[in-house]
This record gives C-alpha cells, sequence and structure tokens, in this order.
C-alpha cells in the first residue's frame, strides 16, 4: 500500500509538489504568531482549591503594596523620589549599578505608588513590580527567546552534520526541507488551536525542535534508503516504491510511536502538559504527512542527481562499522556485558532523582538577571518569605455587610497567627476596627473615609461577590523551604476546621499551586512512564511480529532512562559542571523520558526491520544483526548525532530548565543510539539465536 502511494506521489509530483506550496504560504504568516495567545499558566492541579483561590483575587484591588525595581536611577535619586511621596527613605535598597528597590514596610497607598511612577517617568527611568507574576512574565520571555536564539545555532550543525552523514549537498537538503515544512505546518496548527485551550509557552521550542529532530531523522532514513535502491534499479518510481515499502514503513511505525508516546502526557492531568501532548502529536503528525507524501514527490524529481554535489568520503569511517558489527555478532556477551556497564554507571545515580517546580520562580532565572537580585534584596529587606505569601481565599456563609462574617475572619486571623511559620498576617480584621464597624464601612462605602474602603478592597469586593473574603499569610520561610510547605499543608487542613458549615475555602498562592502540580505530576508520572512503555512494547509487538523484541526493547529504554536521571542527577541536581544545585523540574522531566521512549523507537525499528530482511534472504540471526548493525549503524549514530546538535542549542538559553532539557535529551540520545541500538540490541539478538524474534523467528524458513 505504501509503495503504491508512493508511486503515485512520484508520479503526480509536481501537484504534489505545488500543494505542498500552497500550504506552506498558508502556515507561514500563523506559524509567525503562534507566540502571541501562549500563556505561562496550566501548571496548577484544576481540582486543587488552590486555584478557585488565587481566582478569586482576580475582583479584589490590591492597592499599592506592591515592591517596586526601579532602573536607570541611582539611590539618591530614588530616595528623593519616595520621601516626596511620604514614603521612608530606609525603604529603598540597592540592588546594583543603576537599579535600586522600593521595598515599603508598611502599605504603600495606590497614590503613593503613582507619585513614585511619575517622577521616575519624569526622569526617564523605568519602574516594574517585584512579584511572581513579574518573575513569571521574565521566564516567559526568556522561553520565547530560546527559539529565536538557538535555531540559528542548530541549523548550520544540522546541515554540517548531514553533509558528513549524507556527503552530497542534494541529499543533504532534503532533510531540511521535510523538517522544515513540517515545522511550519505543526505551528501553524498549534496557533489555530490556542484560541480555544490553554497551551504553554515552551510550547513553540518543544514542536519547533521535536519537529526538526524527527524529520531530520525520518528524511534521512528515507534518503538514505532511496540511494541504496538506485543501485539495483534503473526504474525511478520502483525505487521510490520500494524505499517506502521498506524504510517507509518502518518510518511510519516510529512516527506513530513517538506521537502516541508523547499524547501519553494527557495522563498529567492538567492544561500544561495537555498542551504539550496536543504539541507533540501535531508535529509528529505533521512530519509524518509531509515524510510520506513530499519526500516521495522530490525523490522522485530528484532522482540520481540526489548525489550532485558529492564530498570526498573516508574509507577509515566506511570500515568502522563493519569492522563494530563483525565484534558484535561474534562476542555478543562482551558487547553486552560492556553496553549494560555503561549504562549502570549513571543508574546507580538515578534513583536519586527527585524532581520539583520551585515555587521562587526567580531561581530559574540566571543569577545575574536584575529581577532575581531583586527579589533577594526583597528577601533581605522583608524576609524570605515576602516575594510568594500565601493567600487564604473564603466564601462565608453571611456577606461581608453583616458583623457575623467579620467575626468569622477574625477567628481564623487568630488561628493562623498561632501557627508556627508565620511571619505576618494582613487582613482585615487586624484594621483596628470592630466587626460592627468593618460591616458598615462594606455596607455604606460613601460614607466611610476612603482611605479604609480603598484598604478594604484588597480583602473584599462587595460588587462582585459579598460573600468572598481573603487574608494574606507571610511565612518565616523562603517558598521552597519544607516549613513553608509545612505552613501550607497545615493551612488546607485547618481553614475548613476554622470555618462555620457551609463555607467554601482555598490556599493559593505560588506555593500551594505549584506544590499542588508537583504532587499531581509526581502521583501521575508513572502512570506516563507505564503507558508510554505499552505504547512501545505495542508498536514494536505489530512491527516485528516478535514478543521478546519488544520486551527487550523496554527493558532497554528503561535502562537508558534511569542512566538519564543519574546523569541529571550529577549535573543539574547536584549543581555539577557550573550548575546551579535545582531538583530536576517537573514540567521538564517526565518530557525527556516520554520522548525518549517514543524518539527510541525510530533507531529501534529501523535497526529491527534491516536485521529481519537479512533474516528473511536466509541468514542466521548473529549474521543478520552483524549485517543490520553494518547496514544502519552510521545511519543511525548519524541521525542520533543530529538530534543531538538540535537539542544542545538550548544551552543558549538562559532558563536552567530549557538546559535542563538540553542536557537530558542529549544523554538520552547518545546512551540509546551508541549503546543500546550498537550494543545491546545485536547482541541480544546474536545471542538469542533464532529464538531472537520469538515467534516470528521461530517459524519455518527463519533461522
Amino acid at each position: 500500500m505504501l509503495a503504491r502511494w508512493a508511486r503515485f506521489c512520484g508520479r503526480r509530483r509536481y501537484h504534489v509538489l505545488f500543494l505542498w506550496a500552497a500550504v506552506l504560504i498558508a502556515s507561514i504568516p500563523l506559524a509567525a504568531n503562534v507566540t502571541h495567545h501562549l500563556s505561562s499558566s496550566g501548571f496548577e492541579d484544576p481540582r486543587s482549591s488552590a486555584v478557585w483561590a488565587d481566582n478569586q483575587l482576580k475582583h479584589l484591588s490590591s492597592g499599592g503594596t506592591a515592591t517596586l525595581l526601579i532602573a536607570q536611577a541611582n539611590l539618591a535619586e530614588v530616595r528623593s523620589w519616595a520621601s516626596a511621596a511620604g514614603v521612608p527613605a530606609q525603604d529603598v535598597r540597592f540592588v546594583e549599578h543603576g537599579k535600586t528597590l522600593l521595598v515599603p514596610v508598611a502599605p504603600l497607598s495606590a497614590r503613593q505608588v503613582a507619585e513614585v511612577r511619575r517622577s521616575a517617568r519624569a526622569a526617564h527611568a523605568s519602574v516594574s513590580t517585584v512579584d511572581d507574576v513579574a518573575v513569571g512574565q521574565r521566564v516567559l520571555s526568556d522561553a520565547k527567546a530560546t527559539l529565536s536564539s538557538s535555531l540559528p545555532i542548530a541549523l548550520p550543525l544540522v546541515l554540517i552534520l548531514l553533509l558528513l552523514v549524507f556527503g552530497s549537498v542534494a541529499s543533504s537538503s532534503l532533510p531540511l526541507i521535510v523538517a522544515a515544512v513540517g515545522s511550519s505546518l505543526a505551528l501553524a496548527v498549534i496557533d489555530l488551536v490556542e484560541n480555544h485551550m490553554v497551551l504553554s509557552s515552551y510550547l513553540t521550542d518543544i514542536v519547533s525542535f521535536l519537529a526538526l529532530g524527527v524529520g531530520v531523522d525520518y528524511a534521512l532514513f528515507l534518503s538514505a534508503r532511496f540511494r541504496q535502491e538506485l543501485q539495483r534499479t534503473d526504474d525511478l518510481d520502483a525505487a521510490v516504491g520500494e524505499t517506502m515499502r521498506t524504510a517507509g514503513r518502518s518510518v511510519l511505525y516510529s512516527g506513530i510511536a513517538v506521537a502516541l508516546a508523547v499524547a501519553t502526557l494527557l495522563l498529567g492531568g492538567d492544561a500544561y502538559w495537555r498542551g504539550i501532548a496536543l504539541g507533540g502529536a501535531v508535529a509528529v503528525a505533521s512530519v509524518l504527512l509531509a515524510t510520506h507524501s513530499l519526500l516521495p514527490a522530490l525523490l522522485r524529481l530528484i532522482g540520481r542527481r540526489i548525489d550532485w554535489g558529492r564530498l570526498p568520503t573516508r574509507r577509515k569511517a566506511g570500515r568502522m562499522w563493519p569492522g563494530l558489527a563483525s565484534f558484535v555478532g561474534r562476542h555478543p556477551i562482551w558487547a553486552m556485558l560492556m553496553g549494560l556497564a555503561l549504562l549502570g554507571v549513571p543508574a546507580i545515580f538515578g534513583v536519586q532523582m527527585t524532581i520539583r517546580t520551585p515555587a521562587n520562580l526567580s531561581v530559574l532565572l540566571p543569577r545575574s538577571d536584575p529581577l532575581r537580585k531583586a527579589v533577594e534584596v526583597q528577601a533581605q529587606a522583608l524576609g524570605p518569605g515576602a516575594a510568594s505569601p500565601i493567600v487564604l481565599a473564603m466564601r462565608l456563609t453571611s456577606p461581608v455587610t453583616e458583623p457575623a462574617s467579620w467575626q468569622e475572619v477574625l477567628r481564623v486571623t487568630q488561628h493562623v497567627q498561632g501557627l508556627a511559620d508565620v511571619h505576618s498576617v494582613a487582613s482585615a480584621a487586624l484594621l483596628g476596627l470592630s466587626p460592627a464597624q468593618l460591616a458598615q464601612a462594606m455596607a455604606h462605602p460613601s460614607l466611610a473615609p476612603q482611605p479604609l474602603v480603598r484598604g478594604l478592597r484588597a480583602f473584599t469586593n462587595a460588587k462582585s461577590d459579598p460573600h468572598v473574603v481573603v487574608v494574606y499569610v507571610t511565612p518565616t520561610t523562603g517558598p521552597d523551604s519544607p516549613a513553608t510547605l509545612q505552613l501550607v499543608h497545615a493551612l488546607q487542613k485547618g481553614l475548613p476546621i476554622w470555618l462555620p458549615v457551609g463555607s467554601r475555602s482555598g490556599v493559593g498562592g505560588v506555593t500551594a499551586l505549584l506544590d499542588g502540580f508537583n504532587h499531581l505530576t509526581g502521583a501521575r508520572l508513572p502512570w506516563i512512564i507505564g503507558g508510554v512503555a505499552l505504547i512501545a512494547f505495542l508498536i514494536l509487538l505489530f512491527a516485528t511480529g516478535s514478543f521478546l523484541q519488544p520486551l527487550l526493547g523496554v527493558v532497554f529504554d528503561g535502562l537508558v532512562a534511569l542512566a538519564t536521571a543519574g546523569i541529571l542527577v550529577l549535573t543539574v541536581q547536584r549543581g555539577g559542571f557550573g550548575f546551579e544545585a535545582l531538583a530536576p523540574d517537573s514540567s521538564i522531566t517526565p518530557l525527556i523520558f516520554v520522548l525518549l521512549f517514543g524518539l527510541s523507537m525510530d533507531y529501534e525499528v529501523i535497526l529491527l526491520h534491516r536485521v529481519q530482511e537479512f533474516v528473511r534472504s536466509g541468514s542466521k540471526s548473529s549474521a543478520a544483526a552483524s549485517a543490520g548493525l553494518a547496514a544502519t549503524g552510521s545511519m543511525i549514530t548519524g541521525a542520533g548525532m543530529i538530534m543531538v546538535v538540535v537539542f544542545v542549542a538550548l544551552l543558549v538559553s538562559p532558563l536552567e530548565i530549557m538546559q535542563m532539557l538540553a542536557i537530558g535529551m542529549t544523554s538520552a540520545i547518545l546512551l540509546d543510539t551508541w549503546i543500546v541500538r550498537t550494543l545491546l540490541v545485536p547482541g541480544s539478538i546474536a545471542l538469542l539465536g533464532r529464538f531472537a524474534f520469538w515467534p516470528w523467528g521461530t517459524q519455518s524458513g527463519r533461522k
């Protein structure tokens, strides 16, 4: 079927090329617009009460309590502006040259903030707010900048590697064409979808690099097989058809495996993972569509000119793979022991890995970033917990125009003040008024002093929901401290008890939200890994007709995953090689393992199908394993190195989470291509002999 379809695309090549040109022209404007509606949110557990608590803040007026970072101004200037606005000079702190921080010990009024901003504008200085939202926006902008800064580095390196692998200019251009078209189509689809669901800002990097990587891989496999077929026949249509019947079939299985593997992230249970799953599946599907329609047309069009621009080849490289394949075939036990030892050493450290997204988002920024330094100065001035206060949201049984509601708020405030690790509590019940006076001010705001009314609106808004009141809790420790997490858990347990029956409550803030995300991801991770392992097993089962090879494939991939985790422990978690010591991020680490299982199917299916071709021709399993490795070794490792280059380019990102993705994917791909596909898989086939592909390999005529 694939052969007939490929011959059809080849004969109608000009129609196919015209259709794809139209698709590309239509998709480029959409792809260029893709980041405009992506979000930095989606990390929260949708069933968590923290989401409800944070939603209540949207209707409140927070007043002027924010910390301000002022740039292009010296310390003396800012102190004079603060003094003119009635802010004590000691509230202004030095950050670094040309940057100062206004840290209000007492809450500022909106008027004071406006006066400081007005003075700064007059002096051509910039003012920005220092809080979780500002830090999150900085992380978002750095993530968006990663794509534009890393692709120009990756593409030339990919082209150089393609020239080395293919040895000609014409053949090297085909994978880039397919990858570019697939990436553009995938991003265009994401642009259409993002208007209807929450999609993460990290999606563009992941979709672009995944489409580029698999696009280059798939086109490389097919182009290499087409060149081999041209040596056997002068019929170009037959060469295209045989290419798609063999390598095209392998690529189809591989693409389905990768798409389904990424789709298992739907088990993550929140909008972030849902978006990553959708984006990854769309990327692979777009590349598969281009690979199985555009590429056959291009192959038929270019024909024997595929070797145009041939480069000089080295004979030593040509002797490497037959020699290594012969060693593995003759000494499978030694080959497997070597492979297992190379995986086992880092795997020892893999069991120590813990994944967690930090609640103090500023640690995701480079140490030299002014905003991160501002957060550090804020912590020194107001305490470690000042940057991320905990939000207590309560929907009371009576409206805030009745004294009973404020009695309940006062009771909760007193309970919170009595908890350990609480630095301060901001509550309307602590404004120095009785519950009756507070209720009177909310019932008749026009009769109450306006400063009091503005202050109350930071805690409640009678117009949007007269039953909702919030209380802000500042812990004594930082957002990621175990003591802060214990305080969050104590508030989550105590708040429903302190309120009367019929009330609703939630504990919000970044610490609570990301604690829920970490728990949700940790709980779902075994299901995600189990799902992707099952998909890998089933795809290999259908692709090879064997039971043993899929089982071994899952086991080998599990070892690679554990070894990759060990490398992340030694680099990221322990702060080795210049990295800041941070737990591997729970928003990235599951993606690494999913992509590992998915991408490994590319190389596994290609290798096993090639070995099975030799088995069909009458070769014994050991000889077929050697021949299969000799035929595909340079192509698989070359494809792996190209994929490595794609991800290594992410190291230019200022965000350590993107650098962690680069380290994790690079380690996984190198371990998979150079150890599993080179030593373990062919070694296991040679060692198992006629049972290597059981039950397929034990059928009549397959020795």
